[in-house]
């Protein structure tokens, strides 16, 4: 595949040729216009926000007081005054996969007994949005500031284990004879994330050279890939599949997070803030050892040596200087391979996540909405 080639043209290990089904075709970050199942995508994360936003909001206004106010807030659905918003709530793509998963294995009836448990598994996904933005000091998401920014740090966190209970509530009061397993599956996943998030944090504290790219890949699994695995599996368990397609749908969601997070490293370096709704650069400038720049600092290059020096001193207090260091760090990281290894890997693990898939739904046409959502989140470019 042209575009995840290096400069020499040579395509890396395991990155599949060009027309493989259900691995992305354009630049991540670039902008590059989708295939034309990128509308079965879109279409599939419409119809998700309509059947699981009533189950979310439900939920959230069950909170009482300020949390209720900020996780409304969080959701898009009321400005910080309390008045009603009509804001982005997010993608959905967590639970539009829990959906397709359910569908693919045991049609329409499955996802829609499935819908309680996408909106658990989208409750938990923002209960680690909320505890991420106050660890990273991020101060805006979805185009608008971060809960924390508007009611405090304690109000944020707070409001976000408020929404992992009420995750588990949802399952834990689903009739649904797959809800109990589902459960299970769901709690061992908030565990692993939280691992994932822990290694993340101790990866800040360490010098540049003590970092290897095999860790960083790993905590990626557990911080992204563990809950589009999660996602996936559930649907098929409420779709009735048994433990060795319930493994292989894990398995799809695990490597298609990991295209996912190479996808989203990428843009997080070069993307464009007016269509991520977060500031560009925010990662370099907080010395994330994000895979792109980890893939950079061991490739042995002089930019790897260029970039292991920007990221061992602290960036400049003035806004002008810090954005011309944060755009030189940037160019150290694309030079020094990072840019076009994260792309290939994000090829390579679509290509893992198609043979999984093929795995537990060997038929092509029941697996479409799977694939378009997986090409989806590796092709977006914010």
């Amino acid at each position: 595949m042209a575009e995840y080639m290096t400069e020499t043209e040579q395509r890396a290990p395991g990155v599949p040729p060009a027309g493989t089904p259900g691995v992305p075709r354009g630049r991540a970050g670039d902008g590059a216009a989708g295939p034309p199942d990128g509308q079965e995508a879109a279409a599939l994360l419409e119809g998700t926000r309509a059947l699981v936003d009533p189950a979310l909001r439900a939920a959230v206004e069950s909170l009482p007081g300020t949390m209720r106010r900020a996780a409304l807030h969080h959701f898009g659905w009321q400005h910080a005054d309390g008045t009603a918003a009509a804001g982005n709530a997010g993608k959905a793509i967590r639970p539009a996969l829990v959906l397709a998963a359910a569908a693919a294995l045991g049609g329409p009836a499955a996802r829609v007994a499935a819908v309680r448990a996408a909106a658990a598994v989208e409750l938990v996904h923002n209960f680690t949005l909320l505890h991420d933005d106050v660890m990273d000091r991020d101060t805006s998401r979805r185009h608008r500031p971060t809960v924390w920014t508007v009611f405090g740090v304690p109000d944020a966190i707070l409001a976000g284990d408020a929404l992992q209970a009420l995750a588990l509530g949802l399952l834990a009061g689903d009739a649904h004879p797959a809800a109990v397993p589902a459960l299970a599956r769901l709690t061992a996943c908030v565990v692993e994330l939280c691992e994932g998030q822990h290694t993340d944090t101790g990866l800040e504290r360490r010098a540049p050279e003590e970092v290897t790219l095999d860790e960083v890949l790993v905590m990626a699994e557990a911080k992204t890939g563990a809950l589009l695995g999660c996602a996936c599996a559930i649907g098929a368990l409420y779709a009735g599949a048994g433990e060795e397609e319930v493994s292989a749908m894990d398995g799809f969601g695990r490597q298609a997070g990991l295209a996912f997070q190479l996808i989203d490293d990428v843009i997080g370096i070069w993307g464009d803030s007016r269509q991520t709704g977060k500031p560009v650069g925010a990662d370099l400038a907080a010395r994330k050892k994000s895979l792109p720049v980890v893939a950079a600092l061991t490739s042995g290059t002089p930019a790897a040596a260029e970039l292991a020096e920007l990221y061992g001193k602290p960036y400049a207090a003035e806004d002008a200087e810090a954005a011309g260091e944060i755009a030189r760090t940037a160019q150290a990281v694309e030079r020094a391979g990072g840019r076009d290894w994260a792309q290939a890997e994000a090829a390579d693990r679509m290509a893992r996540a198609v043979q999984e898939l093929a795995r537990a739904v060997p038929a092509p046409e029941a697996a479409g909405g799977l694939l378009a959502l997986a090409e989806f989140v590796t092709r977006r470019s914010g």
